[in-house]
């Protein structure tokens, strides 16, 4: 038995892999080891998946993750599988690397992440040769749920979305403008305001909303995609809810800096195990 994992900020998947024919997705909560201890991660893993699955017959463990930016972060996350996993090869990538590999294959292209948090990176078609750094959800992450929510946030408090767009955010958040602000600061603040793209995704249609998601999207590919060389030369392809759920904005973006557009996956999860049952050894 073997597992393909894909991690995010918010949420986790699982693919166990029992057979060809045979696959069963679990998930957990997201975590990162810039967030969290080797002792945290393995907690998360024992109460939410190991319950579900053999841990003793699984044999081999592809982890992608965010935040795992190198060996001392791969090494965090490492640690808690080989205990929860104590038969299984664990193997820890970035998961920019598994967006690349489910998205471009063996082929030359831009791989973007455009989820909870973003990045971006040229593929060669077996290893990542370029990356403009994402400075994580506090300085970048543009095109990001986070992104997007802290701009909605912001448009909030200062006053600045239309009348019908404020009634319908204070109704969608009775909570209050002091509980929302208060949550801002705490810990996982950045997946706190990625779920305001739910309200985002429901006024999808309104020009502000649009006008709002364009920029955000806009700036991802000015600052990250344009700065590859050879960007209009190759696919640009895209995993991720964001890319997902607002794809007529991104591809109206791509179109006016004359980008291609490739694929665009919400969960890699699938087209990442077929990378490993098909094309390794």
């Amino acid at each position: 038995m073997t597992i393909v994992a894909d991690c995010g900020s918010t949420k986790c998947d699982w693919l166990i892999l029992h057979g060809e024919r045979n696959h069963q997705l679990e998930n957990t909560v997201g975590f990162s080891p810039f967030f969290h201890t080797s002792e945290e991660i393995k907690g998360i893993v024992e109460e939410q998946l190991l319950p579900k699955i053999n841990a003793d017959q699984v044999t081999h463990l592809w982890f992608y993750g965010t935040g795992v930016h190198d060996d001392y972060r791969a090494e965090i996350v490492s640690k808690a599988l080989t205990a929860c996993f104590p038969n299984a090869q664990v193997e820890v990538e970035h998961d920019l690397l598994g967006a690349a590999r489910a998205v471009c294959g063996h082929t030359a292209g831009i791989a973007g992440i455009l989820g909870t948090g973003s990045n971006s990176c040229y593929y060669d078609g077996k290893t990542i040769v370029d990356n403009v750094p994402s400075l994580g959800w506090v300085l970048g992450d543009e095109g990001s749920g986070t992104h997007l929510g802290k701009a909605l946030v912001r448009a909030f408090f200062y006053r600045e979305l239309p009348a019908d767009l404020n009634a319908a955010f204070l109704a969608a958040h009775p909570e209050g403008a002091t509980v929302i602000k208060d949550r801002a600061y705490e810990k996982g603040a950045n997946s706190y305001l990625a779920t305001f793209t739910r309200f985002l995704g429901e006024h999808a249609s309104h020009p502000y909303i649009q006008s709002l998601v364009a920029d955000s999207i806009g700036e991802f590919l000015d600052r990250h995609v344009l700065k590859y060389s050879g960007a209009h030369n190759v696919p640009v392809h895209f995993v991720g809810s964001i890319a997902h759920h607002f794809q007529d904005i991104l591809v109206k973006c791509m179109e006016e800096r004359k980008l291609k557009l490739g694929n665009v996956v919400r969960k890699p999860i699938y087209p990442l195990a077929d990378f490993h049952t098909k094309h390794l050894d």
